[in-house]
């Protein structure tokens, strides 16, 4: 049996195997005894290092190897000579502090892994850009999928709630109305027309809302024609009493958007003034009262709302939207010998447009084609409304022309004649007649709306480019079911 005791714990056989701090040369009889216990292990390390940070005397023993090559580098012969004969030796693990190796112990650190530093850098260079390389790719993935959910959600998105019971209210509430909205009622208005026209100003939600709330409840008003002042947001239910009401009838006023025909000027112009259409169409009927030269007013009876004074006879009132006319043409700058021309095609414009970019642009469009040296178009238009115009089907509301209007040999029809058409078909506001007299630059020659809800336009320089966006509209036309197609 040993005489040494054993240690009182499991660490102390850790201490054991750390070298012995040479503090002093061991006898010669025998090896440096094991510290029997944690607690002489540390008082022993203790003692040790407070040895070596000692500074020997002149008289100590000679001084030990230096623990590092720097401090070889520095205890040199300074003779290249002398270092160059006896180059400085590695430190010996006994020369190192006890505390130092300990933490070397712990810390897992040597000089094989140093060594390693390089290869580790590259791994971990690698790593980090595989990394970035697989996150881009489930970026990538995730904004294809959520790029894909918009463009089905806005594309089906009706179909979708329709399917899952989430469709919205179709009709305001009451309580929120809030602004004004003037909608003018013409004679020969039915709950359906009038029905779009409350949407279109805003006053209800949905195109169809009062249609089908006086479906619902089982009505059939009899609408008086006039121009009518409401407020915006309004239930179905508010807006047919408000109709209702006398007090909100504007007397002596008539509403006229842009677009209109002169045939339907005049008819809002007698249901909001009380003139007699009979007056109003007799008044029209020699232009040259007016100063205008052209065989016709057609495009003369500037888009407004006007409110008149009682009395008013049918020649005042068709002097005082010919003269409005004259002032826009005037303030954009219009030749007089030009007018009746900027007309024409500002009509087309105020047709075909539907966006302030998309005026400028099928501006250009127009321009572009009546080109004779253009050998794609020959000088035709080829435009819509003017065929539709000619054969008398403009007023219908369809984007496409019958085959018959395409046909029909008029002095209107821009498919069988080039160059413009004899005269305006409609009255355009003041930005179609800026858009005639500036258009954008552009080598469009076609243009289609594929969206009629949104208006989206798409303008081509080729026939094969125009196809494509036909198709994209045909497409929109089979998956909705729409009158305008």
């Amino acid at each position: 049996m040993s005489d040494t005791p054993p240690n009182d714990d499991e660490f102390a056989d850790l201490f054991s195997k750390l070298p012995t701090p040479r503090t002093q040369a061991p006898s010669s009889g025998g090896a440096a005894s094991v510290p029997p216990s944690r607690r002489a292990a540390r008082e022993a390390a203790a003692a040790a290092n407070a040895a070596s940070e000692t500074p020997p005397s002149p008289q100590s023993a000679p001084i030990a190897a230096p623990i590092s090559a720097r401090a070889a580098d520095e205890t040199a012969d300074p003779r290249p000579e002398t270092a160059a004969a006896a180059p400085p030796a590695p430190a010996s693990p006994e020369a190192v502090p006890v505390h130092q190796q300990v933490d070397a112990l712990f810390s897992g650190d040597s000089h094989s892994d140093r060594g390693r530093g390089k290869s580790h850098d590259r791994d971990r260079r690698k790593s980090r850009i595989a990394g970035w390389v697989i996150f881009g790719v489930i970026l990538a993935i995730l904004g294809g999928i959520v790029g894909g959910g918009f463009y089905v959600w806005n594309t089906y998105e009706d179909k979708i709630r329709a399917f899952m019971g989430w469709e919205e209210p179709k009709d305001y509430e009451d309580g929120i109305a809030e602004g004004d909205a003037t909608v003018t009622i013409v004679t020969g208005d039915t709950g359906s027309t009038i029905s779009t026209s409350l949407f279109q100003a805003g006053v209800t939600k949905t195109d169809t809302a009062f249609y089908d709330y006086l479906i619902k409840t089982g009505q059939n008003p009899d609408f008086q024609p006039g121009v009518y002042t409401l407020k915006q947001k309004m239930s179905s239910a508010a807006a047919l009493k408000a109709l209702e009401d006398p007090s909100s009838r504007r007397e002596n006023t008539a509403q006229l958007p842009e677009g209109l025909t002169m045939g339907s000027t005049l008819t809002r112009l007698a249901d909001g003034t009380g003139i007699p259409l009979a007056d109003l169409q007799s008044a029209v009927a020699d232009p040259s009262q007016y100063g205008v030269s052209a065989t016709t007013l057609e495009g003369w009876l500037f888009p407004a709302t006007y409110t008149f004074d009682p009395g008013r006879t049918a020649q005042q009132v068709i002097k005082t939207l010919v003269d409005r006319t004259v002032a826009s043409l005037d303030k954009a700058g219009v030749p007089t010998d030009q007018r009746e021309r900027i007309l024409t095609v500002a009509s087309i414009i105020q047709r075909e447009a539907r966006f302030t970019a998309d005026f400028y642009k099928v501006s250009r469009v127009i321009e572009n084609r009546l080109d004779p040296n253009n050998e794609e178009t020959h000088g035709l238009l080829q435009m819509d409304s003017t065929a539709q115009y000619g054969y008398n089907e403009i007023n219908k509301g369809t984007a496409s022309s019958s085959a018959e209007a395409l046909a029909n040999d008029n002095p209107w029809n821009t498919y069988l004649h080039p160059g413009l058409p004899i005269g305006p078909i409609a009255n355009p506001g003041d930005l179609a007649i800026d858009a005639a007299m500036h258009p954008a630059d552009g080598p469009w020659l076609y243009f289609v709306t594929v969206n009629l809800d949104t208006g989206e336009t798409i303008f081509s320089t080729t026939y094969a480019e125009h196809e494509k966006a036909v198709a994209q509209w045909q497409q929109w036309c089979a998956a909705n079911d729409s009158a305008d197609c």
